[in-house]
């Protein structure tokens, strides 16, 4: 039997976790109206049971991306979610497309899934990380 990709946690990440396992009242996460501007490119908007409205940008979706891989490397960067990778020093920055979901699918009642035109697809962005992540005024201070 291989235990190829499995990482031991420690006491301490163990402990962290579980502080952060606070959960959230079910109005909070269950979406009234989701709205994904696909064909306008702009994002995705959540109008959610408590009365809160949230929405991110398609930019900001993909640089938080919820997947394992992409968590680590954030993790890894000290970058929050939605920050953007810091690019290379070169001499000629090649274009890069802007990011846009070539594909959105729903995943049960609790989450979506974005295919990215870079190819990525490995996250899940459920209800509850999308709360988790509001980006509106009353949700987010950014540290000064």
């Amino acid at each position: 039997m291989s235990h190829e990709g499995i990482r031991l946690v420690t006491p301490e990440e163990a402990q962290a976790a579980a502080h952060t396992d606070d959960r959230l009242p079910a109005d909070a996460v269950t979406p009234l109206k989701v709205r994904v501007k696909k064909s306008e490119g702009t994002g995705v908007e959540i109008d959610w049971r408590d009365g809160h409205k949230s929405s991110w940008n398609f930019r900001w979706l993909r640089d938080a991306c919820p997947c394992a891989t992409c968590h680590d490397e954030r993790a890894k960067s000290g970058r929050a979610p939605g920050v953007p990778k810091p690019k290379g020093q070169a001499l000629l920055m090649m274009y890069e497309a802007p990011p846009r979901p070539v594909e959105i699918t729903p995943v049960g009642k609790y989450a979506l899934k974005f295919k990215w035109n870079d190819g990525h697809e490995a996250g899940i962005y459920s209800w509850d990380y999308l709360r988790r992540v509001c980006q509106c005024s009353t949700c987010y201070s950014p540290v000064i």
